[in-house]
């Protein structure tokens, strides 16, 4: 729960001093903990879910022995492919620098210093970063947003969070920059986060069935029914709609206005509603700019292993530093 955790120290092998040796990498999410292998080429291999581990006095402890077992079972099973280093990744406020994880409300660490106590273990280099943020470097470097400088990558899920890059630099302001999903926005609610209006109470994919849910008295299987519903021509469905896209355009001008993003990627479950999605919300931020730069709206390419993908460049930076 805090930097006082203690980790008990394991056994385990020195790292390989083998030009284009593997990285582990390890995305900690709420619900499960993802990791695979990744080789120079960028390729992941061995992709496995897990439950993430939990423990209430001590939950960075538990995800750091979770990691150190997986670098184990990966030796184990990929004998031929020694692991130099590792990148993790987690939800929350991270400090990427330091590679702490300042606070996550969720999972309840509060300034754990992740990549100090795997790399004491282990021995080998290791990063600590932001999910949405390895997700968007993914992005940048690999996918939708190749050969753009200012861009912002927005996933869209239960809430809304996402990656700003200016100049072609990611913006970190010490791990609070691209909290966008808890930027006011007209007509949004109060948000579990405590304050009020936040972009996700409204134009997030958990709130677009919740509110549907809440107007119509239907449950309703996920964010993307409600866009279909809509079609059909189910009123509640229209209004919930028209509420989210009204408000993810209010954002994606205010990044236009402040920063002249270019593009804005969008990934996430609903995401995945294709021109449902973007049809609307392209003509709604047309309609709210006048002389600003007019970002394109661009749907994510990675998938649901951009994490991973983003946290195994990252470790991969460390192995070719000299």
């Amino acid at each position: 729960m805090s930097s006082a955790e203690t980790t008990t120290p394991r056994q385990a092998a020195p790292p390989p001093n083998v030009h284009g040796a593997s990285v582990l990498t390890v995305d900690v999410g709420g619900t499960d903990l993802k990791s695979a292998l990744s080789d120079a080429a960028g390729a992941l291999a061995d992709v496995r879910r897990v439950g993430t581990p939990r423990s209430v006095d001590h939950p960075g402890d538990a995800v750091v022995e979770r990691t150190v077992e997986l670098l184990n079972e990966y030796r184990l099973a990929w004998p031929d492919r020694p692991i130099g280093a590792i990148g993790m990744i987690a939800p929350g406020l991270v400090d990427e620098v330091r590679g702490v994880g300042v606070f996550s409300a969720n999972l309840g660490w509060r300034d754990y210093p992740f990549a100090e106590r795997v790399n004491a273990i282990t021995g080998l280099p290791v990063t600590f970063g932001h999910d949405v943020g390895a997700a968007g470097e993914a992005e940048v470097r690999l996918g939708a947003a190749q050969g753009l400088s200012d861009v912002v990558v927005m996933i869209i899920g239960t809430g809304i969070a996402a990656a700003v890059f200016c100049g072609g630099q990611r913006v970190q302001g010490g791990g609070f920059a691209g909290e966008v999903g808890h930027a006011q926005v007209p007509g949004g609610e109060r948000c579990a986060c405590g304050a009020m209006g936040c972009l996700e109470t409204v134009g997030s994919a958990g709130a677009i069935a919740r509110r549907y849910s809440q107007r119509s008295g239907v449950a309703v299987d996920g964010a993307r029914e409600v866009l279909k519903l809509a079609q059909l021509g189910d009123r509640h469905a229209a209004d919930v709609v028209d509420d989210a896209v009204a408000a993810l355009a209010f954002s994606v001008g205010q990044l236009a206005a402040t920063l002249g993003t270019e593009a804005v990627v969008i990934g996430g479950g609903l995401a995945q509603a294709g021109e449902q999605l973007f049809d609307p919300l392209r003509r709604a931020v047309d309609n709210a700019l006048s002389f600003h730069r007019r970002p394109r709206l661009l749907a994510a390419r990675m998938g649901q292993d951009a994490g991973l993908i983003g946290a195994a460049l990252r470790a991969r930076g460390l192995l070719e530093t000299p």
